[in-house]
């Protein structure tokens, strides 16, 4: 009875009694796997045998002994690292040559640990602290001011106006009237509560109106038509004995002809062109 044969898959010397490597079922001696399969070191381009331990990161290879920072030659094998550049270093050497310095306590903001960023600025978390109350501002909202950074509740505490609307703190978009303050959205027709913020608009007894509550409310009415007369917009009119009207409704009460520019006579309360005057 013979014996089964147990050969290296590639070049079929025989394994038994040798040591062999299994690759997806298939058995390999050491010197073909490594011929076949073993990756190459980073440093010294030589195989990484199967007696070595093969460090990998981010499809690159190293042996053991070869795995060190690449400015001070210390050995990396279960230190945390960087890397710069195909260069793998230390936290020390990556920190000293590449990381930013805080801009309070100038030391080095090391990998890996929590920073604030602000127009090129960094800073240790626990370093960003608002001006006044010198709390950590953290992720929070903040405002700056003078080189210096403020929570919003300080800064609204310390310098905003407040508007006279509704009394709260107007940190952004406020408009001035009669020296006030005001929110955008707080500064409203008295009428209509329209936003008037970007808008035309004018004041009577210091309250502010959008142009149609005014003309509504305070313009002469037009004898033609009866709607209100602004000059605000533009709008011309004519006056005769305390009555107004548009221009386009100046017009004879008989023959529609406009009287702008004209002569006209009255009858009562008509105005009619000369023409039609006399044949009255």
């Amino acid at each position: 009875m013979s014996m089964e044969r147990f050969d290296c898959h590639y070049c079929k010397d025989t394994l038994l009694g040798k040591k062999y490597i299994l690759k997806e079922d298939t058995q390999y001696c050491t010197k073909c796997y490594e011929n076949l399969f073993a990756n190459c070191c980073e440093v010294c381009s030589l195989p990484i045998g199967c007696n070595s331990k093969d460090l990998s990161y981010k499809d690159r290879h190293w042996h053991e002994n070869c795995f060190k920072c690449g400015k001070c030659s210390r050995s990396l094998v279960d230190k945390a690292f960087a890397a710069k550049d195909d260069l793998m270093l230390c936290t020390e050497c990556y920190s000293h040559e590449h990381s930013s310095k805080c801009n309070t306590c100038k030391k080095t903001i090391m990998p890996g640990s929590r920073k604030m960023e602000y127009k090129g600025n960094s800073w240790h978390e626990t370093c960003f602290l608002c001006q006044r109350c010198q709390q950590p501002i953290g992720t929070k909202s903040f405002i700056p001011k003078d080189n210096s950074y403020f929570c919003v509740p300080c800064f609204e505490k310390q310098f905003a106006y407040q508007c006279c609307a509704c009394k709260k703190a107007i940190t952004t978009g406020g408009v001035t009237y009669h020296d006030k303050p005001w929110h955008r959205e707080c500064f409203t027709c008295i009428g209509c509560k329209r936003q008037l913020a970007g808008q035309r608009f004018t004041s009577r007894e210091n309250y502010p109106y959008c142009l149609d509550c005014f003309s509504n409310l305070y313009a002469k009415k037009c004898v033609g038509c009866t709607k209100p007369i602004t000059s605000l917009a533009g709008a011309k009119y004519i006056s005769f004995e305390e009555r107004q009207w548009h221009s386009e409704c100046f017009t004879c009460m008989q023959c529609s002809v406009s009287l702008v520019g004209r002569g006209f006579l009255t009858q009562r309360d008509d105005i009619l062109c000369t023409d039609c005057g006399r044949e009255k």
